[in-house]
């Protein structure tokens, strides 16, 4: 699937982001723009069943293959930065060695997913789809107006039909086991997804691992400025 991309700035470099679950390219509102300034073109996907990007026939058909899949047939080979969260980190993860950035961030990513455990019950996910903005602001207490407003819009617009594929990974071992190119993992605090224990195998493993200090896992709309020094050196 050809996905929809939404570009920042016209730079000789190129940086690539790709968001997660229930969202769409307007998460990255403030990081495309701040690439943008430090020379960079960069390109943001909707992936499939999110946004303004097509949706697939059915549910068995949003797996981290298939996400992969059209990050390699929409996105740039050879770009300088691949940035992916959450879903959209499992996703780069999967597509990293045919896209072959020179560097990739994996933000908060979703590598593992605990079986039996209630925050990855397909259930959980949908319930978004009743929320108002003021449970999200709830939820999300150091967000910005305008995130709240997008998040409303991106999840309505939000195929749910891709929580179930998702939840059909819970319990799988998705850990890379080395960083296909240099590789950073910038980390919410705490990580709901990457323990203390986890941080420390990805480390040995060969990736740098920072952590953004009292961020939730969208990381770079709770804590902008705290994300963007996150990355310092591998932008």
């Amino acid at each position: 699937m050809h996905l929809h991309t939404t570009t920042w700035g016209s730079g000789d470099r190129v940086a690539l982001l790709i968001h997660g679950i229930m969202s769409d390219h307007r998460t990255w509102r403030r990081v495309g723009p701040a690439l943008a300034e430090q020379g960079y073109r960069v390109v943001a996907v909707d992936l499939r069943g999110h946004g303004a990007s097509g949706r697939a026939a059915g549910p068995e058909a949003y797996t981290p293959e298939d996400y992969a899949d059209d990050l390699v047939e929409t996105l740039p080979a050879g770009a300088e930065l691949a940035i992916g969260h959450s879903l959209g980190a499992l996703t780069l993860a999967a597509a990293v060695e045919r896209l072959a950035p020179l560097r990739a961030v994996y933000v908060d990513p979703a590598w593992h997913l605990p079986a039996g455990d209630a925050r990855t019950r397909a259930e959980l996910f949908l319930q978004a789809k009743r929320l108002t903005r003021e449970h999200i602001r709830v939820f999300n207490p150091r967000w910005a107006e305008e995130d709240l407003d997008i998040e409303i819009d991106t999840v309505g617009l939000w195929d749910e039909r891709t929580a179930h594929s998702l939840v059909a990974l819970a319990g799988r071992d998705m850990w890379p086991a080395k960083p296909v190119v240099p590789s950073l993992v910038a980390l919410a605090d705490p990580s709901m997804l990457v323990t203390a224990h986890d941080a420390r195998m990805l480390a040995e493993r060969g990736f740098e691992v920072r952590t953004v200090a009292g961020a939730g896992h969208t990381i770079h709309r709770d804590d902008f400025d705290g994300f963007m020094t996150a990355l310092k050196g591998w932008i």
